[in-house]
């Protein structure tokens, strides 16, 4: 069977399965397995694949049929540029996470200590602690998680980035894991915001494969908001910033929240397609 065919034949197949963007599916899962750009993959059309080539793809094209993400399939996605593992331990990094993370380089690049110091509360697969350690040489990045599996992860991805030396790890649930003295003049966070009562209704792909402690915001979705707000400023240096990711339509309830304990410059910032997506605070 040529690249070409396989290419229909698997298209066809994934669509018969309710899976979006079919025939792109396809192409990334093929070019991962050839180990070749999904452009190229027409410049070779005609192609014959080999049959344990044919058996390695059949397999991941019916794993992607049961909906399991395409980045865990291949291993990996693209964080502001940069790739990270990805794994069933933590949540895949979203793209509207990376207005987070350029909001937080802006900071730390321009208005911050000389070195400042950095956590990444619920870190997840790290991206964000490797994105700011690797993008502001001057900076100390502590990044914590109260889920062993999902810091091992985050770990790896600092050893891919060469980041080790400036990036230090926590295994714990909240601020208590943390050493006393230890405080930050940034801290940046994507915490679970789903409502619990929404998460059944979630696409499978983030159902049944993200981990429920990374979705799941208690009733209202604003359990860690309120945590942020009540007790990060303990932990922030005099002039220090907090930026955190909400979901959709939580924009006023969580301005609120920091707002009325006390923190200064509340500001919400917008995502590339224009909805409110991150709050901005300072201590």
């Amino acid at each position: 069977m040529t690249v070409i065919e396989v290419i229909q034949r698997s298209t066809e197949f994934l669509q018969r399965h309710g899976v979006e963007t079919p025939r792109l599916q396809v192409e990334l899962l093929l070019g991962h397995l050839l180990k070749l750009p999904r452009l190229q993959l027409y410049l070779c059309h005609d192609r014959v694949l080999r049959e344990p080539e044919l058996e390695t793809l059949r397999g991941l094209v019916k794993r992607r049929a049961r909906r399991e993400p395409l980045q865990h399939l291949v291993g990996s996605t693209s964080f502001c540029g940069r790739e990270i593992s990805v794994s069933a331990a933590a949540l895949i990094p979203r793209p509207e996470t990376e207005t987070l993370a350029e909001l937080a380089t802006a900071a730390l690049t321009t208005h911050l200590a000389a070195k400042p110091m950095v956590l990444d509360f619920g870190t997840g697969t790290g991206c964000l602690a490797v994105h700011l350690a690797a993008e502001c040489e001057r900076a100390y990045v502590h990044a914590l998680d109260i889920s062993e599996a999902a810091l091992a992860l985050a770990k790896a991805n600092g050893a891919a980035h060469r980041l080790e030396e400036r990036l230090h790890f926590h295994l714990g649930d909240g601020f208590q894991a943390l050493p006393a003295e230890l405080k930050f003049d940034l801290l940046v966070s994507n915490p679970p915001y789903i409502p619990a009562g929404e998460i059944p209704g979630l696409q499978p792909e983030v159902r049944d494969f993200d981990p429920r402690n990374a979705l799941d915001g208690g009733v209202d979705g604003l359990v860690f908001y309120r945590l942020l707000a009540g007790k990060a400023r303990a932990r922030l240096n005099e002039g220090g910033g907090l930026f955190a990711e909400f979901g959709d339509g939580q924009e006023d309830a969580v301005q609120s929240l920091f707002t009325a304990a006390g923190w200064a410059r509340v500001t919400v910032h917008r995502d590339l397609t224009g909805k409110p997506r991150v709050v901005e605070a300072w201590r």
